[in-house]
């Protein structure tokens, strides 16, 4: 009786034994039959073999370089951070940059002032009763702009009773400093004879302390700066003394 009973007990779990050797046969089995099978992506309802890694799961490493990565709409890296910030920035940036070019670069005036006479230097010529003067004038030029500037010519012209009687023109160029003035010295050869005759006698009357004569000279300049050229006029009186040579301090 006993003997029975033990034997029926053995009998399931041999059976049992025996299922779980068979079920791992099975799994060995299709896994290998898998293995037999290319690497495809499932799309949905067709299926193809990858292209770029031929079935074995990876790329070529010479083909890293030649392959684009497609990346979907909704990644995060084509959604930048703060984009409205750096553009705002930049667009202040770039007004700020224009604005200081424009301030430095933009052309100022350049003022050109009358100075006085310097020296005049009186000669005589009792043969022609000519009254020479050598007028020394000083022109003070004073430059607003952030560049330096060039005065390309000057011309002056001395009048006694509205006749020519001397000029002066040169074309010699001089710089001018950025935010700076400079004063400017020229000569100017004035003869007055001839119809003026009586002026060599007023001159030469020794009974006169101060032999003063009024002449009158226009000046022009022309000035150069970033391509742009500016003319400017001086019209001025002054009190010279043919009597004597004369220095103005």
């Amino acid at each position: 009786m006993g003997s029975q009973l033990s034997t029926s007990a053995r009998a399931p779990s041999f059976k049992r034994k025996k299922d779980d050797r068979e079920d791992l046969l099975d799994e060995r089995e299709q896994e290998e039959a898998i293995a037999q099978f290319p690497y495809v992506e499932f799309t949905g309802r067709d299926s193809i073999t990858c292209l770029t890694c031929q079935g074995t799961g990876y790329i070529p490493t010479e083909q890293v370089n030649e392959l684009v990565a497609l990346i979907p709409h909704s990644d995060q890296r084509l959604r930048p951070q703060r984009t409205k910030q750096y553009v705002l920035l930049s667009v202040l940036l770039c007004l700020l940059a224009s604005g200081l070019v424009v301030f430095f670069l933009f052309p100022h005036s350049v003022l050109v002032d009358d100075d006085g006479i310097r020296v005049v230097k009186v000669t005589f010529n009792k043969q022609d009763s000519l009254v020479i003067l050598a007028i020394k004038a000083t022109l003070k030029i004073r430059n607003s702009n952030f560049y330096s500037v060039a005065v390309t010519s000057l011309s002056s012209q001395v009048q006694y009773m509205n006749t020519v009687v001397g000029s002066y023109v040169t074309t010699d160029s001089s710089l001018i400093p950025p935010r700076s003035e400079q004063l400017v010295n020229f000569t100017v050869q004035a003869e007055m004879g001839g119809p003026y005759s009586y002026v060599y006698f007023f001159c030469t009357l020794p009974d006169i302390q101060a032999h003063n004569i009024v002449i009158f000279m226009r000046t022009s300049v022309k000035i150069s700066y970033m391509g742009h050229v500016t003319q400017s006029s001086l019209e001025t009186h002054h009190y010279v003394d043919c009597g004597a040579n004369s220095t103005a301090v």
